[in-house]
């Protein structure tokens, strides 16, 4: 069954943090027939969003006409500094989270998480830049600051930028398989070797 995954995306949200996930899946799903994964971007509503250095993206879907997903992917970015005050965002989100098989965090966006509870009491990853702020949204979570990702529940959180591409490829691989995951890192002349969660 292929599996929708929308990436959320807002105003100043980080480039990578939603672009690299993105090609990671939507390339995966190509060499592999379109069958796996249907990708898209998400917005509070379908208007531009003007990412950071202002990069202008067209959300795909709107909150009120977006597809069940399988898989939620929150990008970060300093525009998540304004979204963790966004009671439409945070509600989506944990609409969205409680009913999804999987919810990531890329970089910053592990801040929404944070700001809603989910990451009370569990491991979490994020930017270098940002984890004095969790430890005040989360009090009670575990920072892995040594790792790129790391898994708590049905949740995954990233490090910073570039970390969500090897998330991506985790996901890739967990759900498709290491040879798929290859196959998809070869296509990209990424330089992926497994990198698991210790």
């Amino acid at each position: 069954m292929k599996k929708n995954i929308g990436i959320l995306i807002f105003d100043e949200a980080e480039v990578l943090d939603f672009c690299g996930p993105f090609e990671v899946f939507s390339v995966t799903s190509e060499l592999n027939g379109y069958e796996l994964f249907n990708v898209f971007t998400i917005a509070k509503t379908t208007d531009p969003v003007s990412a950071v250095n202002g990069l202008s993206v067209n959300p795909k879907y709107g909150f009120d006409n977006c597809p069940d997903l399988d898989i939620l992917v929150i990008s970060g970015g300093s525009g998540t500094r304004s979204v963790i005050n966004d009671t439409k965002t945070l509600d989506w989100v944990k609409r969205t989270h409680d009913v999804a098989e999987l919810t990531l965090s890329i970089c910053s966006g592990a801040r929404l998480l944070g700001t809603l509870g989910l990451l009370d009491g569990k491991q979490y990853c994020t930017h270098h830049e940002v984890y004095e702020q969790m430890a005040e949204i989360v009090p009670t979570g575990f920072p892995k600051k040594d790792l790129r990702f790391v898994k708590a529940g049905n949740i995954y959180t990233s490090g910073g930028i570039s970390a969500g591409i090897d998330l991506s490829f985790h996901i890739v691989e967990h759900l498709c398989g290491e040879e798929i995951a290859k196959g998809t890192a070869e296509y990209m002349e990424y330089d992926w070797n497994g990198v698991g969660i210790k």
